[in-house]
């Protein structure tokens, strides 16, 4: 299951904000517990290191490695039972200076379950398994094409991400000088096989075997695709994989947003409907009912603090600090908030006219 919005942005703030400490010595202590692992076997390990720790030669790094294990044991006890997807650790001295203190410690419960038991002391915090996690595993093909021209991309949560670009070889519906209707057709139903056949080869090339496709959703105007996929040139094992026809008024750049905008029924549970959904109704609500929404922070604040709010939209390139506040506000008032990547035009229509919008629940003039 893809992250949602909110689950992506708390785990990149966190993981943003512990790649900021860094120590003088190996002393830095992380500890992944994965799901369904014992807590009281973390606890006793830590004892145990805790022991260990008391052999480090330098004075500094020893009391600092035994004051972190002291704290994390300490936090154990107050996590208690193993959280349903693990829980990471983190815990160290990260005063900027030499010689100070500032012991802190971290846990969280990630978005994923934890499958890797570790523990490790080191100059930084070992944050690899939390960044994978932000990682998108799941991704569908997309083909938009017509006898002109066909594309093969990849959906990777909110990115369309452009693999290649084919041209055909098809002539124009004007024949030549001296050409006999029969012939001339036989030309172009030829030049449409091998262009059929080119579209199938680099199909079976990018998503044959690749890792985590969940379908291919092919697209494009007029019967082109439908030829494309009964015309035997799609080898059984990719034809497989296809999840859906649409119907589209564009190719190219276009058809594959219009592709992933028609493709609404399919795309349901990926992070990218959810917010194109959300955006789209901010939008038209703009232009029939524009009393039902406000943008721009001190309009936008004014209304959420009057509890006239109902969905709070907060682009992902705003400050935290802003974000913090508005969560904060939102709260108290039953205002459902979505974080809205940059990367589809939805969201960087929302960045570019002031980074913060909201649908009301009421008309406010």
């Amino acid at each position: 299951m893809a992250l949602s919005s909110k689950e992506r942005h708390d785990l990149k703030k966190f993981i943003k904000e512990l790649e900021g400490y860094r120590a003088r010595h190996t002393e830095l202590v992380t500890v992944y517990v994965p799901q369904g692992y014992d807590m009281n076997k973390i606890a006793q390990h830590i004892a145990e290191e805790q022991g260990t720790a008391s052999n480090i030669k330098s004075t500094s790094t020893r009391n600092n490695v035994i004051a972190a294990l002291e704290r994390m044991g300490q936090h154990i006890r107050i996590v208690g039972r193993t959280p349903a997807n693990g829980v990471a650790l983190f815990s160290g001295n990260v005063a900027e200076r030499e010689g100070q203190q500032d012991y802190r410690v971290w846990s969280i419960e990630p978005p994923e379950p934890i499958k890797t038991r570790i523990y490790r002391c080191d100059k930084e915090f070992q944050l690899d398994i939390l960044r994978d996690m932000l990682e998108e595993k799941e991704v569908y093909g997309l083909v938009v094409m017509d006898r002109r021209e066909g594309d093969v991309a990849l959906l990777k949560g909110k990115s369309i991400i452009p693999l290649t670009h084919a041209k055909s070889n098809v002539p124009g519906k004007t024949r030549a000088g001296g050409q006999s209707a029969a012939r001339f057709m036989r030309l172009r139903e030829d030049a449409a096989k091998e262009f059929y056949k080119k579209i199938a080869d680099l199909m079976k090339d990018q998503f044959l075997y690749k890792e985590g496709l969940k379908g291919i959703i092919v697209g494009g105007p007029g019967p082109t695709k439908y030829e494309l996929v009964d015309s035997g040139y799609i080898t059984n094992d990719v034809k497989k994989k296809i999840i859906a026809i649409k119907d589209l008024s564009y190719t190219g750049d276009f058809g594959l947003q219009e592709l992933v905008d028609k493709s609404e029924d399919v795309l349901a549970a990926e992070g990218v409907i959810d917010e194109k959904k959300a955006m789209g109704r901010f939008f038209e609500l703009l232009a029939k009912k524009p009393n039902m929404v406000s943008y721009g922070y001190a309009e936008v604040k004014k209304n959420l603090e009057m509890g006239a709010v109902d969905t709070l939209l907060l682009s992902e390139s705003l400050e935290e600090a802003v974000i913090e506040e508005m969560e904060k506000i939102a709260e108290g008032l039953g205002t459902a908030v979505k974080i809205i990547s940059t990367e589809t035009r939805e969201g960087v229509q929302l960045r570019d006219m002031g980074k913060i919008a909201a649908v009301l629940r009421y008309e406010v003039a």
